[in-house]
């Protein structure tokens, strides 16, 4: 059976003024314009094919390739927004990729890149795109191991650094402060795992000497202070839970850490919560 956004081997069963229509099983016989065919095919000839709508919601065929088909992610640059719908991407076809309001994890602008997903909405049978990337990411442990060289598709900056695609299967997390080199959404880089968290979050990092060292809980500690201005609501009076969903630490360690960053005169305790001395 054919399958919308994805490359299918169709047959061509007839052939007419606009083009020849393919044989497409469940879908029915879908058109593929004289000026996307390739040259040298006829009735009966099998030709391989992207499928998709056009601007009025007909199936289509095309033997261009668009820069991602349903099921992968990559970066491309919004066209343009229009106001109650979404964000129109270049993906390489002549019809761009519409990103939904709803599926957006942040509003972008045009001559945004952004890093999306590639995906079939069930309920309107459209490709569309999101960056609620964690939704769509391998939900398998990761088999990395620290110091093991990846390739990063850098999906998108937040307080503490970078959000990184890891191979395009996980997401991880590139820090700020360690960081060698100046990195933006879209680009692809070389990096290496830092960290394996007890959560399953990842650290990246861009330097291989560097890929053996993890951030301690002090340090970590105080690239979240610095990340949100300055202060934090947990202190040695949090819950063990509040403190292992942040920090992936117990409450024991998250105290001896305050401790220390206290006696070395880089943080206050607000009672609730701690703050950074400047």
């Amino acid at each position: 059976m054919a399958e919308l956004g994805k490359l299918n081997l169709l047959r061509v069963a007839r052939q007419a003024t606009p083009g020849y229509y393919l044989e497409g099983g469940d879908l029915g016989d879908i058109l593929l314009p004289f000026k996307l065919a390739p040259s040298g095919i006829d009735v009966g000839s099998e030709v391989n094919v992207f499928l998709h709508r056009d601007s009025e919601d007909r199936l289509l065929a095309t033997t261009e390739r668009p820069k991602a088909m349903v099921g992968e992610f990559a970066a491309l640059r919004v066209v343009s927004v229009t106001p109650g719908l979404g964000a129109f991407l270049d993906w390489g076809l002549a019809k761009d990729l519409l990103l939904p309001f709803r599926e957006m994890d942040v509003r972008v602008q045009q001559g945004d890149r952004v890093v999306a997903y590639v995906f079939l909405d069930e309920k309107s049978d459209r490709i569309l795109a999101t960056t609620r990337l964690r939704d769509h990411v391998s939900k398998e442990v990761p088999a990395y191991v620290v110091g093991h060289p990846v390739n990063l598709l850098i999906a998108r900056e937040t307080p503490l650094g970078f959000m990184a695609l890891i191979e395009h299967q996980h997401l991880g997390l590139l820090y700020r402060s360690p960081l060698s080199q100046h990195v933006e959404p879209g680009e692809e880089v070389q990096g290496y795992i830092a960290a394996i968290r007890p959560d399953g979050k990842i650290d990246l990092t861009l330097e291989s000497s560097g890929a053996h060292r993890v951030l301690t809980l002090s340090e970590q500690i105080l690239e979240a202070l610095q990340a949100s201005g300055g202060r934090l609501t947990l202190d040695d009076d949090s819950s063990p839970e509040e403190i292992r969903a942040r920090f992936a630490a117990s409450k024991k360690a998250f105290k001896q850490a305050i401790g220390a960053l206290y006696r070395q005169r880089q943080i206050r305790l607000t009672k609730p919560g701690i703050e950074l001395l400047k």
